[in-house]
């Protein structure tokens, strides 16, 4: 028994390294792609001169962060101003071992392709990236800045008002498979592939874009980039940090980015389900049969990293009063009216 414990605590530790590097390096090649896609949409190269096709550019980033002097202005709290992008970066990391890569694939009583399976792993994951924004407001009234304050306050603004809406688009889902249980809402969109998934089987469309739109606002990303909007507050929340300190704000923010789009694949494209269902026979041996879902779930969040970008790359930003009544005025409507189309449909069904 004992033997046993020990096993199952090396390999869970194990588990957590290599979801973290896995992570951290997503979210330094997110970094690139964004670069590299931003500059083809404004007809420019992009990173190009750092390693082959300039691939070593994140790299090259993060030692310049890493070696930059670490200025700490006098005027500011410190406790707190050390504190906050510690607890951004921490929501950020934790949120994603909630999140199962792959199918229910267990070595020695661990469960290979996810951190931890709890049975009510949406609420917490909405818990944890609720937390995240203590991070953005603390950071905002630690550094006695005025911009910073207002940064803040708009980044906890718009969070909370767009928290509602995002809360509300995964009713419709929740309702359709009756369960909270992340692996669960995976579960009941596999048989049919894509028209099992709740964006078409589900006739959770509507639902799947409010999610998106209220993701965007979530994560502070353009069009809905207020808090840090470099026109009007030089660099909103994060204006006084510097070196590692505004690296983990930066971090925080991609990382936000890829758990938005595994929890988007996981909700609505049928998680690490194959497109075509049970159309296509099995092929290959047992490692391509265990390889082939984690394929299909890294092309779907790579899909919504690619959305995202190109997002940044058309629309033009909100004005704020703008973003704030598109969200209470809109959004959340909008999402309440597909929690009722969503209940008479599955009612109506049940009948």
């Amino acid at each position: 028994m004992e033997v046993s414990i020990w096993i199952f605590l090396l390999l869970s530790v194990l588990k957590v390294a290599v979801v973290t590097v896995i992570l951290l390096t997503a979210v330094a090649y997110t970094v690139l792609l964004e670069r590299k896609v931003v500059g083809r949409i404004q007809n420019r190269w992009g990173p190009s001169r750092v390693g082959p096709f300039g691939l070593l550019q994140p790299l090259a980033d993060g030692i310049k962060l890493f070696l930059k002097e670490d200025l700490i202005p006098e005027s500011v709290y410190r406790p707190l101003f050390i504190l906050a992008p510690i607890i951004a970066l921490s929501c950020a990391l934790m949120s994603i071992s909630m999140i199962p890569f792959g199918p229910d694939v267990h070595y020695k009583g661990v469960q290979l392709f996810q951190i931890s399976d709890v049975n009510i792993g949406l609420l917490i994951l909405l818990g944890i990236t609720s937390v995240g924004v203590y991070g953005i407001a603390l950071s905002g009234w630690s550094s006695n800045n005025k911009y910073s304050l207002l940064g803040a306050l708009r980044a906890s603004a718009q969070v909370i008002s767009y928290e509602l809406a995002l809360g509300l688009s995964l009713v419709g889902v929740v309702l359709r498979s009756q369960s909270l249980r992340l692996r669960d809402i995976v579960d009941v969109q596999s048989t049919h592939g894509m028209a099992s998934w709740n964006i078409f089987g589900g006739l959770q469309i509507i639902g799947f874009f409010v999610y998106l739109t209220a993701a965007y606002a979530e994560t502070n990303r353009t069009p809905f980039d207020l808090p840090e909007a470099e026109s009007e507050l030089t660099a909103g929340y994060h204006t006084e940090y510097s070196s590692m300190k505004f690296a983990m704000f930066f971090m925080a923010e991609y990382a936000n980015m890829i758990t938005v789009g595994c929890v988007a694949t996981l909700l609505f494209l049928g998680g690490w389900s194959s497109p075509f269902g049970h159309l296509l026979p099995d092929f290959g041996g047992p490692i391509v049969q265990a390889i082939l879902p984690i394929f299909w779930f890294v092309a779907k969040v790579f899909f919504f990293l690619f959305l995202y970008i190109w997002v940044r790359g058309t629309l033009p930003r909100f004005r704020y009063d703008q973003l704030m009544s598109f969200g209470w005025k809109f959004l959340v409507p909008v999402a309440i009216l597909n929690i009722i189309a969503t209940s008479l449909w599955l009612a109506f069904r049940a009948s």
